[in-house]
């Protein structure tokens, strides 16, 4: 079926659609659909939003995803799209730069379902993998035979090999193992007409015998030998010979010299051909034992001309990165403390060397170091959780450069070109000329071992003007790279970045054959069309282009890294995907337990994106779509600092939701747990009358029930007398410093305890402790519900109230972390003109923070003791983790803190009936609860977050100390410690009276309560 794009209006606000895609009946298509096939069948606008872009300049809604349970899911649903004629699009990750994973399509998402790793076969180094299956987890399983699959990019932890066969995908050890091409063995496809058929190497006389046999099979690889024998001249004669040729199809592997390799021809098409159901992936021997040298050079080009030198001593990867890298991650805070690491230089290289031994693996470093003495700045990390955080630098680049300076946003578009190594540091050269003459900047990174180049540059993509010297820029940067006998695209692929290009790389003859390739396969083109082959305009389908005119709204929150601008806020998320890992870091604990789009902080953003635009969701603040894809959000603010441009989700949510609640009820949890300051105020006059109502059976029920609150989770006790009312100021004169000590309302009001510890550990250190003299609140929880306009007026009675401590420079020290996140972010956020705002939120502090700035050299005692240590999200993600590690370190303390995203209660979220009960569940069980059960009895568990102990407390039965109880027991326990008792069983006794007494209580109030009703009848 011939077919040619739509385009309408100028360069930039094009859009192409396939030949027919509008005369298709989606409902009825839907219809078959829905019958047809188990997994989820989604053709909302909402859902459709969610998968019109990848991480490229382009954007295409499609007609609807689909997400298969299983391969005869994926088989029914191509089979439904033949009857109707509907392209199909199956994607990976969808971190695509170069636009192949949109379309106007049916998306099919492998990746939540068929994700498995099928058989590892040691004996034969091979693997057989599901679409969908995550490369890191390919990578575990083979490491327990000592093996890896070769290509790793920079997606390690979230790309799927389904998308890397799409992609032809390479990565820092392409240079131990080649592209993913040759590490592909054997393939099961599936044609868009129905032919399911596996594919691998072919001797010449099974050839023979395919053909001979016929059927479509026999068809397909008759029509394969005659490409190949009638354009074979010209593939060995234009084919680049370069190790980072990902351009084209991979017509070369159908040569006999190759095995006429029809797998292998087929990776790096792009879903244009066919759909993969099943791979059989080489493995190669992983080398244990593994350092990273590190060189620092005066520039880039000096960097790049001893690559090929370099390369001589067995390398297994080797990187490099500018200036610009390293200058825009300090700027943002990334990386801060692996940096310095970094030898002296304004450019690095990243040699990394493997063995089986780590005397091995330093021998080949040393003989590397000795022959560039002198010629290179030199560090040697043997290390190998150093070695992680180095990677780390070099992996977070891509996200690091998105977004430079002065919130000034960088595209991709000539991002991974590639040349001959030895011809490398002279292409960087007039490539940067080129960019000055258009007066283009970005930083170089990439692979540079095998000559490829990433780089995102600030091209204009919303003017006419702009665009057409971004057009001009593409089409001479492409010349150049040819001149040098390089590639298009070295890792990312064409897409529709880089297609139209392809004619001057190969010439109109192998380009011609490109598209023969595809219709033996694809003969309709209805398999992602418009993409490689018989491309859309390179400016066509822009996600910005002239059109893009966001709609102005006022809001709460000022972004002013964002120009205080919503809009802009919504367009800081480049599609990375490190949202969509499954372990590791703070972000995205609801998407670890879903494994849905919707639920990623890239989801999430994309969907503000759209409600911006106002195009597929025009609801605007009313839209139930993405009300929906935030209700998960648990507001943990991982997404802050593990994401690279630091997407603010928490904000946006509770910016979202203070609109879309405007002038309407909240859920009863709003009130009864969003107002928790004013519920336990109440509650302080008659604790054991609240109690009764909260913890008494029965009578528990109805107040969940008022409360809108899940029957399955307790709700904590008040205790018998608050913290504030139970404290007495000591004398003047006890410390030199004084400290104002937040009483925050979850402590203050249902475990003093923990802040009559930090009383004690504060003046034991030598500080003068008071408190705010009125009842005051930072309004924590109201940001769950939107309540903003309440939540700046607690904060403007603080600033009131603390106007002279805050004028003073008093330092404020909170054992809630996500009370001292309010001073540290949401604080300035709300009130971005308020000196004393700005000041408050640099002078508060959690209680590591405090102690080691201002009692640096206070000697604690030493407390011998194993520990599972587990720090807030709000911790993790806005104050890092490195003050309080250091503060149990000095105690000698031997603690695992435990990388595990979020606990899962997050305030009032956990409390919350339905799948918010279910995520926290699921959330907590990744990691925490599993790591709290199996500690031995006398391992002490440490948590410092108030929902965090409280996770603990009711799923595993366990009680977890704050860090402040912890050095309070070091206090009292060291040699020369006041005698006192043991403050861990001091607190677990405490703990049991403010479960337990109030049960006693309520159940004699109760029976009180009973006798009166009994008189009363008779």
């Amino acid at each position: 079926m011939a077919w040619q794009p739509i385009l309408t209006g100028p360069p930039g606000a094009r859009r192409g659609r396939p030949a027919g895609v509008d005369q298709i009946d989606v409902g009825a298509l839907i219809d078959v659909l829905r019958s047809a096939v188990r997994g989820e069948v989604r053709f909302g606008d909402g859902d459709r939003a969610l998968y019109a872009t990848d991480s490229s300049n382009y954007r295409q809604v499609p007609l609807g995803v689909v997400i298969p349970r299983s391969v005869d899911d994926l088989v029914a649903t191509v089979a439904a799209c033949r009857r109707f004629g509907a392209p199909i699009l199956a994607r990976g990750c969808g971190t695509s730069l170069a636009g192949q994973s949109c379309n106007v399509a049916v998306i099919i998402d492998c990746s939540k379902y068929l994700n498995r790793v099928l058989a590892i076969d040691p004996e034969r180094q091979q693997a057989r993998v599901e679409p969908g299956t995550i490369l890191d987890d390919l990578r575990r399983e083979a490491e327990r035979s000592h093996l890896t699959f070769g290509p790793d990019p920079a997606t390690h932890d979230r790309c799927t090999l389904g998308g890397m066969i799409g992609n032809n995908s390479c990565g820092v050890h392409s240079v131990m193992a080649g592209k993913t091409d040759v590490n592909v063995d054997e393939l099961e496809v599936l044609t868009y007409d129905g032919t399911r058929l596996r594919v691998g190497p072919t001797s010449e006389e099974e050839l023979a015998r395919i053909i001979a046999a016929g059927g479509r099979r026999g068809e397909i690889y008759a029509a394969l030998k005659a490409l190949r024998d009638r354009y074979a001249g010209e593939i060995r004669a234009r084919f680049p010979d370069i190790p980072r040729r990902v351009s084209g199809y991979g017509l070369e592997q159908l040569l006999p010299e190759n095995g006429f390799h029809v797998a292998r021809a087929l990776v790096g098409t792009e879903g244009t051909c066919v759909t993969v159901l099943e791979a059989t992936v080489r493995l190669v021997h992983s080398p244990s034992q593994r350092v990273l040298l590190l060189l620092g050079y005066p520039d880039i080009y000096t960097a790049t001309a001893q690559v090929p030198e370099i390369m001589r001593h067995g390398v297994i990867g080797l990187e490099g990165f500018d200036d610009g890298l390293v200058r825009d991650e300090r700027q943002k805070g990334l990386n801060l403390d692996t940096l310095p690491l970094l030898p002296h230089g304004d450019a690095w290289l990243l040699a990394e060397f493997g063995a089986d031994t780590s005397e091995q693996a330093v021998e080949l470093a040393q003989g590397t170091m000795e022959a560039l003495r002198g010629r290179a700045a030199m560090r040697l990390v043997r290390d190998p959780a150093e070695q992680a955080r180095v990677w780390r630098v070099r992996e977070a680049a891509l996200g690091a450069l998105a977004i430079v300076g002065n919130d000034e946003h960088t595209w991709p578009g000539w991002e991974d070109s590639a040349v001959a190594p030895e011809r490398f540091s002279d292409y960087l050269r007039d490539l940067r000329a080129l960019m000055d003459r258009f007066h283009y900047s970005g930083g170089f990174y990439g692979h540079f071992g095998q000559g490829c180049l990433h780089t995102r540059m600030n091209y204009d993509l919303v003017t006419e003007a702009g665009i057409e010297t971004f057009h001009a820029f593409i089409e001479e940067a492409a010349d150049l790279v040819v001149r040098y006998g390089g590639s298009l695209s070295g890792e990312h692929g064409d897409g529709q970045s880089r297609a139209a290009l392809l004619p001057k790389m190969f010439g109109p003859e192998l380009v011609r054959a490109f598209g023969e390739f595809k219709a033996i396969w694809d003969p309709d083109n209805r398999m992602n069309p418009g993409k490689v082959v018989d491309p859309y305009p390179l400016t066509s389908n822009l996600r910005l282009g002239t059109g893009y005119n966001p709609t102005r709204v006022r809001t709460h929150f000022a972004y002013p890294e964002d120009r205080g601008s919503f809009a802009r806020a919504a367009l800081r998320c480049v599609g990375v995907g490190a949202c969509r890992r499954l372990g590791g870091g703070t972000m995205c604990p609801s998407f670890m337990v879903t494994r849905e789009e919707e639920h990623s902080t890239r989801g999430r953003a994309r969907l503000l994106w759209e409600m911006m635009q106002g195009e597929t969701i025009d609801e605007g603040w009313r839209s139930e779509k993405v009300h929906q894809a935030l209700d998960l959000c648990l507001a943990c603010k991982g997404c802050k600092s593990d994401c690279p441009v630091h997407v603010d989700m928490a904000t946006y949510k509770a910016e979202f939701l203070s609109h879309y609640y405007a002038g309407r009820l909240r859920p009863r949890t709003a009130y009864s747990l969003g107002l928790i300051y004013w519920v336990a105020r109440l509650a302080a006059h008659a604790p054991g009358l609240a109690n009764l109502f909260t913890q008494t059976p029965g009578l528990r029920v109805v107040a969940k029930t008022l409360a809108g609150a899940t029957r399955r989770r307790p709700l904590p006790a008040f205790a018998a007398r608050t913290f504030k009312q139970s404290w007495r100021p000591r004398a003047t004169g006890q410390g030199e410093r004084r400290v104002i000590l937040w009483p925050d309302t979850f402590n203050n009001h249902f475990l003093p305890e923990t802040l009559h510890a930090a009383v004690e550990v504060l003046e034991t250190a030598g500080f003068q402790v008071s408190l705010p003299r009125r009842s005051l609140c930072c309004g924590r929880p109201l940001y769950d519900y939107g309540m903003l306009d309440l939540a700046k007026r607690l904060l403007a009675q603080i600033l009131d109230e603390l106007r002279t401590e805050i004028r003073a420079g008093v330092p404020l020290v909170g054992m809630e972390p996500s009370c001292v996140a309010v001073f540290r972010d949401e604080l300035p956020g709300l009130f971005p003109d308020d000196e004393d705002a700005l000041r408050l939120s640099r002078q508060s502090f959690l209680l590591g923070e405090l102690l080691e700035r201002y009692a640096p050299d206070f000697q604690w005692p030493r407390l011998e003791r194993a520990a599972v240590l587990h720090l807030h999200c709000h911790h993790k993600s806005l104050m890092g983790t490195t003050a309080a590690q250091r503060l149990l370190g000095r105690l000698g303390l031997d603690a695992t803190l435990l990388d595990d995203s979020c606990c899962g209660l997050a305030g009032a979220f956990g409390y919350e009936p339905g799948d918010h009960y279910d995520v926290s569940l699921k959330a907590g069980e990744r990691v925490l609860l599993p790591a709290v059960r199996a500690a031995e009895p006398e391992t002490l568990i440490v948590a410092d977050g108030f929902s965090c102990r409280e996770q603990i407390a009711q799923l595993t039965g366990r009680r977890a100390l704050h860090p402040v109880q912890v050095l309070r027991m070091a206090l009292r326990e060291g040699p020369d410690g006041p005698a006192g008792p043991n403050p861990e069983r001091s607190y677990r006794s405490e703990a049991a009276k403010l479960h337990a007494g109030p049960a006693v209580l309520g159940g004699a109030l109760a029976l009180g309560a009973a006798w009166a009703l009994t008189r009363g009848r008779q």
